[in-house]
């Protein structure tokens, strides 16, 4: 308990003497609950847990786990929660605005269902997009993506989903996207008035967010603007990065692109509560390693200690 305490004293003092970079910054802040995907063929809940802690996570996205399946879910609440690894998301991947009204049916009823599995794991959230009026790809572009219509027939999906569980602890957030709303803190900010559930929270992931020129190469002012518009929202962010690709932006790995990620870093950890920061989309162990090391590397540079 004595070295725990003396590490955080050394982390709250370097961490204060960069204040002026986060004005929101108010108390003591958070050790960094990295996570990401891991590969160890298990069913068991304890190797589970020990796998991430054995390569430095704190933090976990669901394992497979159904609602219903009580003891399972127990087990898993139990090995994890001895290996202060938390569950930081139940992903929900499907479009809520599909134009077929029975798939938009089938998969407002499997949100619902992902959002009460996180209420009984004990995650901090579900997360889905808001969905696309993309006749070929659920999560594609489309002009009407960016209209009142599409604003509104979210407002009414989310508050449905959120009234169907009725969580108490767990929720619900949509991921921001750029080429559909929510695309910054202040569409993100829009939804949260509107839907009015004390269960919707904002999600962060500043690379999906990175659609311009002027956000690529001021992403340090949009990271912090970002935090400090959502900051007692956020349950949960992603850690990708951007490289500029021709006349577009393309997602790459955390350290290949030019995401400021020691602001980054640094917001995560002043928020008003632990946030896990979860590494996605990359395909191997070897990809997830080169990451992982990466964004440990940083936090060590910028003095910021792993839970």
């Amino acid at each position: 308990m004595k070295s725990l305490t003396r590490r955080r004293f050394i982390h709250t003092s370097s961490l204060l003497a960069g204040a002026t970079l986060l004005p929101q910054f108010k108390s003591a802040p958070n050790l960094l609950r990295l996570g990401g995907p891991i590969f160890l063929k298990s069913d068991d809940p304890v190797e589970l847990a020990k796998e991430h802690r054995r390569l430095g996570y704190s933090a976990a996205y669901v394992p497979a786990v159904k609602v219903g399946e009580t003891a399972k879910i127990q087990a898993i609440r139990k090995a994890f929660a001895e290996q202060n690894v938390i569950i930081a998301e139940v992903g929900a991947w499907v479009n809520m605005l599909d134009a077929d009204a029975e798939k938009r049916k089938k998969n407002m009823a499997y949100v619902t269902e992902r959002l009460a599995l996180a209420e009984e794991i004990g995650a901090l959230t579900c997360i889905d997009i808001a969905g696309s009026y993309n006749p070929k790809h659920w999560d594609g572009p489309d002009a009407r993506n960016l209209t009142k219509e599409y604003f509104d027939a979210t407002v009414e999906n989310c508050r449905k989903v959120i009234d169907a569980v009725k969580p108490k602890t767990a929720k619900f957030a949509l991921e921001m996207m750029g080429w559909s709303l929510p695309n910054d803190a202040d569409s993100c900010l829009k939804f949260i008035k509107a839907i009015d559930r004390p269960a919707f929270a904002a999600h962060v992931d500043i690379a999906n967010i990175i659609n311009s020129p002027e956000r690529f190469y001021q992403n340090t002012a949009l990271i912090n603007d970002t935090f400090k518009k959502l900051g007692k929202w956020i349950v949960s962010c992603h850690a990708k990065d951007v490289v500029g690709k021709d006349v577009h932006f393309a997602e790459t790995m955390p350290g290949r692109g030019g995401m400021d990620y020691a602001t980054y870093l640094r917001n995560v950890t002043a928020l008003p509560r632990e946030v896990p920061l979860m590494l996605e989309h990359l395909r191997t162990p070897e990809e997830y390693d080169e990451a992982r090391l990466y964004v440990m590397k940083v936090a060590k540079d910028t003095g910021i200690p792993l839970a």
